[in-house]
């Protein structure tokens, strides 16, 4: 007859297993490379950049050295060497580092999307006549006559497969237009701000 206690000696099983709290193998190895990334990002970057990013002397210092180096494996000797330096870094160091760098992206994206949406806004100036009435409309700032003057000699460049100097000059008159309206909106909000919140 099997024994009714048997297994049932007071204590669970898992009791004595260990208990472990460091982070596993691959974790520490997908944190090494996290921050070996986060290095080579940060030599990637412009050198005015990278000296206002607030870390430690020797990490900076790490990176600026990596930069200069044009040899392949000394370069790719120090970029080891940043990453090891960038492994001294505690969690909030890195977190600001990241935020800066991510705000870099963020930025940079953003500009972009603004230099594309310029460029295609003078392809269809090139391409209809309705879109400088809608420009000259919207901007009445505008001098009419010597853009239209720009956009027939642009289209000319074209055709003649020539310098696109009056092309380049309608795409910084576009720029202008767009610094003067965000600066005239951020002028509105303020006002608005102020006529909502009198003091």
């Amino acid at each position: 007859m099997p024994n009714p206690n048997r297994g049932a000696v007071g204590f669970q099983s898992n009791e004595f297993e260990q208990k472990y709290e460091r982070p596993s193998k691959s974790q520490l190895k997908r944190e090494m490379t996290a921050l070996q990334k986060l290095g080579s990002e940060l030599v990637e970057e412009a050198r005015d950049r990278v000296k206002r990013i607030p870390m430690p002397e020797d990490v900076r210092d790490a990176i600026l050295e990596c930069q200069q180096i044009k040899d392949h494996e000394g370069r790719r000797r120090q970029l080891q060497y940043v990453g090891k330096k960038m492994r001294s870094l505690n969690e909030e160091e890195v977190a600001v580092i990241q935020a800066t760098i991510d705000s870099w992206k963020g930025a940079s994206k953003a500009e972009t999307a603004a230099l594309h949406a310029l460029e295609r806004q003078r392809d269809k100036l090139l391409a209809d006549d309705e879109a400088l009435t809608l420009l000259l409309s919207r901007h009445p700032q505008v001098d009419g006559q010597h853009l239209r003057t720009l956009i027939r000699n642009a289209r000319k460049e074209v055709s003649e497969n020539k310098p696109p100097k009056a092309y380049r000059e309608i795409y910084q008159l576009l720029k202008s237009l767009q610094a003067d309206t965000k600066a005239q909106r951020l002028e509105e909000s303020a006002d608005h701000e102020e006529d909502e919140n009198p003091s």
